[in-house]
């Protein structure tokens, strides 16, 4: 059991190295399809305590063209159900924002969060509720943040495996500031389980401003041990 662990976590490090390469062995392809690459992992530090990390390569054109580097952690606390998690998280976040000349300009984020997740299932159906309120300082701002996210998870069966899996939701972000409405993201995918705690998934997002959308593939990688 400690060997396929040992297997599992070189096997899911080797595939985020590729994952997060991409971008630059491919920077000469451009497109007007955003891409994001993600990888989300969850640690469990005892029964109740975990650690989370991520990392989010966000791409203005398929690949190379960089949007946004989001560096996320967090250690969160899972209740005696097993269903509900009380978060407490610190995110970086690089981005590259072009101005009206077509420049880009380099701007820093520093994020605190917290957030609460719970889970339910109906038959085969996996739901999965995350509210999340941010404190962003932005440079010489500060702004609050509120978001909603609903995710869907419903298995595939083919023949007798239950490996792939059809993936969705959708995330809501409302300013505490005088805009209300900041934006709306709704995604649908295909994930594949590689195995226990390690997933795969590529889909399809748009993402909704008010006044504008921008759509992008995404491939996100889970690890959860």
């Amino acid at each position: 059991d400690n060997l396929m662990k040992y297997f599992a976590k070189k096997s899911s490090l080797g595939l985020l190295i590729c994952i997060l390469a991409i971008p630059n062995l491919l920077k000469a392809q451009q497109s007007d399809l955003g891409n994001w690459l993600i990888y989300i992992g969850s640690k469990k530090i005892n029964q109740n305590w975990n650690w989370h990390h991520e990392i989010q390569h966000r791409n203005y054109n398929t690949f190379g063209d960089l949007e946004q580097l989001l560096l996320r952690t967090g250690l969160g606390y899972t209740f005696s159900n097993k269903n509900q998690n009380l978060l407490l998280g610190y995110g970086y976040i690089l981005s590259e924002n072009y101005n009206d000349l077509d420049q880009t300009t380099t701007v820093n984020e520093h994020r605190i969060f917290q957030q609460f997740i719970s889970k339910q299932r109906i038959n085969y159906l996996k739901l999965g509720h995350r509210f999340r309120l941010e404190q962003r300082f932005i440079e010489s701002e500060f702004k609050m943040r509120f978001r909603y996210f609903l995710n869907a998870r419903l298995p595939l069966k083919i023949g007798r495996e239950n490996k792939f899996y059809l993936s969705g939701y959708n995330e809501v972000f409302l300013s505490l500031e005088e805009e209300f409405f900041d934006r709306n993201r709704l995604y649908g995918g295909v994930g594949y389980k590689l195995s226990e705690g390690i997933n795969l998934e590529l889909g399809y997002m748009n993402q909704f401003f008010g006044s504008s959308s921008r759509d992008q593939l995404n491939l996100i990688m889970f690890l959860n041990l």
